[in-house]
Order: structure tokens, then C-alpha cells, then sequence
């Protein structure tokens, strides 16, 4: 029985080709990647899905912000009163998007998103392209909306709305792609005190009497270079912030 036992394990001794075993491990992972590539996402679908998982509860409370402002506004046209209304709901409405453009990095999942197929990078572009996207559809109606009801100028659109909106975006951004590792607490912190200091300007009414029309365009001109800046940062130096470490 002993002989029988020895004979057979001499008959199934395997003696392995190092050279067929690299090209079978190597035609394995080249199918493996050729199946992978059927699943996956096209940019569409990406864009889908970011837009799924984004929090909408941001995007109804902007809409309830400015039907609100909206209406307190057509019952009290007072220009002091519209000025500080106006001032007051733009800081608030670019506020709202800020939990959700810190939302990874409170959450401590950025390296996991970087280990994704769609680099943190598209995920951020994404998410500002969305945020971006509905903000402007918003805007414009809100904008339509105190023209035709409030026969609101460009000027007081631009002076009263916009550039204290483009200007709270900046400081949002701006600390966003901060080399320093700042929380979504500060950068609300910071467009608060911003408010207060576009409440004290539009409250000097020799100051404010003093800047016209080609002005306020250069000024919400030289405030959207900035803030594109500012994103184009964000997006580009994002990857540079990781779980348990400070930016570089």
C-alpha cells in the first residue's frame, strides 16, 4: 500500500513553467480590466449620480430664501429696506451651499473618494457644476422676478445682490482650496463678517452715492475673475487634502 501511495505521488508531481504562469496572470487581469470597462459609468451617468447623492434639502432652502425675501420685499419697497433685504439674502443663499462643498471633508472621506475610478477632482468639478447649474436657473428667475415686481435697476441688482453674492463665493472658495486644513465653521464665520461690513457700506449713503454703474460692473467684473480663480483652485488642488492630514 505504501508503494502504491509513493508511485502515485510521484506520478502527480507538478513541475511549474514560471514563464506560462506570467503570461496566464497577465491574460487574466487584461480580461479582468476588458469586463470592468463594460461597467463602467460614462460622465453622464457620473454627473447622475452626483446629482442623486446631492443633499437637495440646500437647494430647497435657497428657493424658500429668496420666495421669502421675494415677499417681504413686494410688501416693503422702501429702498433702505430693500438694500439691507437684498444684502442680507445674497451672504445666505451662498452660505447654503457650503455643507454641501465640505461635505467629504467633514465626513473624512476623501481618500476613499480619490480611490474611485472618477478622481476627487471630477467629483468636485461635479458637484460645482450642479450647485452652479440650478444656482443661475434660481438667480435668473429671481432676478426676472424684482425687475418686473419691484422695477428693480441693474444697478441696484448689481449693487445690492449680485456683488455681495460673488463676493461671499469668494471667501467660501477661497478657503475652500486654502492650504490650511479650514472648516466649513469658519468659512461661514468669514461671510458673516463680510455682511456686516457690506451693511456698513450701504448704510454710508456718501460712499455708496459715490460708486455708478460703470463701477459696480468693474467691481462684480474684477469679483468673478477672482472667484473663478478661486474654483479653478479648488478643483485643481483638492487632492492635496487627505484624511488625518493638514494641506500642503
Amino acid at each position: 500500500m505504501k508503494k502504491n501511495v509513493k508511485r502515485f505521488e510521484a506520478d502527480i508531481v507538478v513541475h511549474p513553467d514560471e514563464e506560462k504562469i506570467v503570461d496566464t496572470v497577465n491574460k487574466s487581469i487584461e480580461i479582468f480590466y476588458l469586463k470592468e470597462q463594460e461597467k463602467l459609468l460614462t460622465y453622464r451617468e457620473f454627473l447622475w449620480i452626483q446629482f442623486r447623492i446631492t443633499q437637495k434639502k440646500w437647494w430647497f432652502l435657497q428657493i424658500l430664501l429668496l420666495a421669502g425675501i421675494g415677499m417681504v420685499l413686494s410688501s416693503n419697497q422702501e429702498e433702505f429696506f430693500v438694500q439691507r433685504g437684498l444684502g442680507i439674502a445674497s451672504v445666505l443663499f451662498v452660505i447654503l451651499i457650503i455643507p454641501e462643498l465640505w461635505k467629504n471633508k467633514s465626513n473624512q472621506c476623501m481618500e476613499i473618494e480619490s480611490a474611485s475610478y472618477f478622481s476627487l477632482r471630477q467629483i468636485y468639478s461635479a458637484r460645482i457644476f450642479l450647485f452652479g447649474l440650478v444656482d443661475v436657473v434660481l438667480l435668473t428667475g429671481f432676478c426676472l422676478f424684482l425687475h418686473g415686481r419691484l422695477h428693480i435697476t441693474l444697478l441696484s441688482l448689481l449693487s445690492q445682490f449680485l456683488f455681495p453674492a460673488v463676493v461671499t463665493a469668494c471667501i467660501c472658495f477661497g478657503m475652500l482650496c486654502n492650504k490650511k486644513n479650514v472648516n466649513e465653521t469658519i468659512s461661514i464665520v468669514f461671510c458673516i463678517l463680510w455682511s456686516v461690513v457690506w451693511w456698513g457700506i450701504i448704510a454710508n449713503e456718501k460712499i455708496y452715492s459715490l460708486i455708478r454703474l460703470p463701477v459696480w460692473i468693474l467691481l462684480v467684473g474684477v469679483a468673478l475673475v477672482v472667484l473663478g480663480n478661486f474654483i479653478y483652485r479648488s478643483i485643481h488642488e483638492c487632492t492635496k487634502c487627505w484624511e488625518g492630514y493638514k494641506c500642503n
